[in-house]
């Protein structure tokens, strides 16, 4: 296997600042869709307007788009057939049409790059999957921290991998990006000099496309930090505590590399991810990204999604009022 080498993050950081949408069967980073079938899910994702999105998008002058593949609930924007023969689960809950594809075709014209979002482990709210993977959580006790068993899963990392590189080649060079959330066990599956672990795992999302950068999520720890040698640029999630991300002076430096990746910030405009009223004034949110901009640092917004994938009206104003501010 050869060297691996980082992507170049130039254009990301070129791009100063971007958009992210949670499009999901149920809520953000919380509770199991209920209700939803497969017919159901085809059907939301027939109608998503990617048409309107791209105008929006354009209109705000966003220099990136990230959108979630999928999460918790099992159900995904586009096809898989890896993930359809290793889980077994029929109806697929993958999409028939491939919303990505889609979005790439429309984005593009416009000069916004597409980047995707998706979890480490398989859908937390999807008995079925979970079994089929042979996806823990990170641990066996019933507590956060507690009872810890070192649990590595290679047989679900390998397929899980399998299944990311099927994604990844389907799209090729039509994704620029992947941001992969909930690494919180990397001492117990990825930290390790054979594979499965972090290089095999960014490997497999680059298999399509290898200037596409990556980031592994280890949660809202602070400082904001690079997790792994493997990731093009840092994660950054922020959520409630968000004044925390200006870093006392001293305590990290503010420059655009953090050993070797893209500092990046994400947070949402809304009071949770994927909420439609702003928590902050405009300027805040003007002054914070021209703050992380002027030290080379990268700003993802979260907003929310009408459900033919607009971006809601209160959210949308506050990015023009970003644009008319920056760009």
């Amino acid at each position: 296997m050869s060297e691996y080498q980082r992507s170049n993050t130039d254009w990301f950081h070129d791009a100063k600042w971007g958009v992210f949408m949670h499009y999901l069967a149920d809520t953000a980073s919380a509770t199991a869709a209920t209700g939803i079938t497969a017919d159901a899910w085809n059907r939301r994702i027939d109608q998503f307007d990617v048409q309107g999105l791209a105008g929006q998008l354009a209109e705000v002058k966003a220099g990136y788009f990230f959108i979630t593949i999928g999460q918790n609930s099992g159900f995904y924007l586009a096809p898989n057939p890896t993930y359809d023969e290793m889980t077994g689960i029929l109806p697929s809950k993958c999409a028939r049409r491939d919303l990505i594809s889609d979005l790439y075709d429309v984005l593009n014209p416009e000069g916004i790059k597409l980047m995707v979002y998706i979890p480490s482990g398989a859908p937390a709210n999807d008995p079925a999957a979970m079994e089929k993977l042979g996806w823990q959580w990170g641990f066996k006790g019933k507590e956060w921290g507690k009872d810890r068993t070192g649990l590595r899963l290679v047989e679900f990392q390998l397929k899980w991998e399998a299944i990311l590189r099927d994604w990844s080649l389907r799209w090729g060079k039509k994704v620029c990006g992947w941001w992969v959330d909930g690494c919180y066990f990397a001492d117990e599956m990825y930290r390790f000099p054979d594979p499965p672990n972090y290089e095999s795992f960014a490997r497999a999302l680059k298999a399509g496309n290898p200037d596409s950068i990556v980031a592994f999520n280890p949660g809202t720890l602070m400082p904001l930090v690079c997790h792994s040698e493997y990731e093009d640029f840092i994660a950054g999630e922020v959520d409630k505590a968000f004044p925390a991300t200006f870093e006392f002076p001293g305590y990290l430096p503010l420059t655009r590399f953090v050993d070797g990746a893209q500092y990046h910030v994400l947070s949402f405009i809304g009071h949770w991810w994927g909420q439609s009223k702003p928590r902050f004034c405009d300027e805040f949110v003007i002054g914070f990204t021209k703050n992380t901009n002027a030290f080379g640092g990268v700003v993802s917004w979260d907003v929310a999604p009408t459900p033919e994938g607009r971006i809601t009206q209160p959210a949308f104003q506050q990015l023009i009022a970003l644009r008319d501010a920056t760009r």
